[in-house]
């Protein structure tokens, strides 16, 4: 694994007391949640740092909220995957609950399943949502698409092969 280039301690900490405040209180405004937005902008000064790289002084503020927006829609996305998770398991028999140890690896895993399927193309991950989750056939997923059966199947193997590949799994 290659080395994390950090960027410069003093570029980090000036960036950090110009805009730290402004940050905190748009994170604030949107969330509604103190908590959430300190967290949040930690997280983003965090990216920042990891990054190696520093926005020009005029460009600091969009870099930053840039950084924060993303991390609130993957908070955002993080929450729904979960909420409906925790509303399947409401359904399971109290002996089949999993443990909360096994609860955090299941959402971290459909997170990260998430994540791959929205970095598939618009067609690639709407077949394969039509066929795991409305259940169609390969047929019917290439008459509503408007696209042959073959490539439905080339679809459903990258979708596949990009959840597996998220998963820890060698696809060779």
């Amino acid at each position: 694994m290659p080395a994390v280039e950090l960027a410069p301690p003093h570029e980090i900490h000036s960036l950090y007391s110009h805009h730290h405040g402004w940050l905190y209180g748009w994170l604030r405004k949107r969330l509604g949640c103190s908590d959430n937005a300190a967290d949040l902008a930690h997280d983003t000064y965090l990216r920042v740092l990891v990054s190696g790289r520093t926005p020009p002084p005029d460009q600091s503020r969009a870099h930053l909220m840039q950084i924060a927006k993303g991390l609130v829609v993957d908070q955002h996305r993080r929450r729904v995957i979960e909420q409906a998770y925790l509303e399947m398991l409401v359904h399971q028999p109290p002996a089949l609950a999993p443990s909360v140890e096994e609860r955090a690896l299941v959402l971290e895993a459909l997170t990260r399943i998430d994540a791959a399927l929205d970095a598939l193309a618009p067609k690639v991950r709407e077949t394969f949502l039509l066929s795991q989750f409305d259940g169609l056939t390969y047929s019917a997923i290439a008459e509503q698409l408007g696209i042959a059966v073959a490539t439905v199947r080339k679809h459903m193997l990258k979708a596949v092969t990009a959840c597996f590949a998220v998963l820890g799994g060698d696809t060779h």
